[in-house]
């Protein structure tokens, strides 16, 4: 499976939580949404042989050469593994730098329409505005009482056990991961709240080369494209390709005539 990472630099850009998510009746149409923070310089890593954590070291490799002074607000978006959030604070602890870890909010909306089905028959219009209704919740940082609702609806709805599976787990991965939910914060902050990039990073990155009809790929031939994929996604091409030619050069003309030239001058 390929790891990715994704590193870029954003300004600011607070919202409010109904400029994530719209309820019916809930943003008067003479106030637009206000725009989420826009990716500026990405830098893409991926790789298939290498472990998470040498993918988050590289991840944190990048963003100290833009900021070595970690002078700057580090907010780092993850999917919520419990073992890739040991990692990367494990790996900031390590370079001494604070880091803001926010889960991506798709994740929770996953969990919420899971739940919502154990609530609502299949293809319920009504499920859209329940599951909008419970992430607004969530967004402003009312988390602990939205996995309470979750709950108390599902034991008032009479759901058997076998039936609330979903809500079960929804409650669950709210409580417990409580303290990467403050969205609250996040876009009172400005700071971004999902992981689109990433998403996109995976599909061009990835997909569009590795995952196409008929193709079969050893392990050191699929890292050795996707490295390449990277370095041309990153614009980084140029440079490589001198000192590809540089090594080449070396390995195939200065280490084995270099001893002839040294006794001819």
């Amino acid at each position: 499976m390929a790891m990715l990472g994704v590193v870029y630099d954003a300004a600011p850009a607070p919202r409010r939580p109904h400029d994530v998510i719209a309820v019916s009746g809930g943003r008067s149409g003479d106030r637009p949404a206000r725009p989420g923070p826009a990716a500026r310089g990405k830098w893409l890593c991926g790789s298939v042989s290498a472990d998470l954590g040498e993918v988050i070291a590289k991840v944190f490799d990048q963003a100290e050469a833009r900021d070595p002074l970690h002078a700057r607000t580090w907010v780092v978006l993850v999917d919520g593994v419990r073992h890739q959030l040991d990692l990367t604070r494990a790996e900031a602890a390590r370079r001494g730098v604070a880091i803001h870890i926010v889960i991506d909010v798709i994740h929770v909306l996953e969990y919420l329409w899971k739940a919502a089905w154990c609530l609502h028959a299949g293809g319920d219009p009504a499920a859209e505005d329940w599951v909008a209704a419970h992430a607004l919740s969530v967004l402003a940082g009312r988390v602990e009482d939205a996995a309470a609702a979750l709950d108390a609806q599902s034991t008032a709805a009479g759901l058997a056990r076998e039936r609330r599976g979903g809500v079960d787990a929804a409650v669950g991965y709210l409580r417990g991961n409580a303290a990467f939910l403050r969205y609250d914060q996040a876009l009172a902050a400005g700071w971004p709240i999902a992981t689109g990039v990433i998403e996109g990073a995976c599909r061009h990155l990835v997909k569009d080369r590795l995952d196409i009809t008929g193709a079969r790929w050893g392990l050191a031939g699929a890292e050795a494209v996707l490295t390449l994929r990277a370095v041309i996604a990153n614009g980084d091409f140029d440079a490589y390709w001198r000192f590809h030619r540089a090594q080449e050069h070396r390995r195939v003309h200065q280490t084995r005539y270099q001893a002839e030239l040294d006794l001819t001058a």
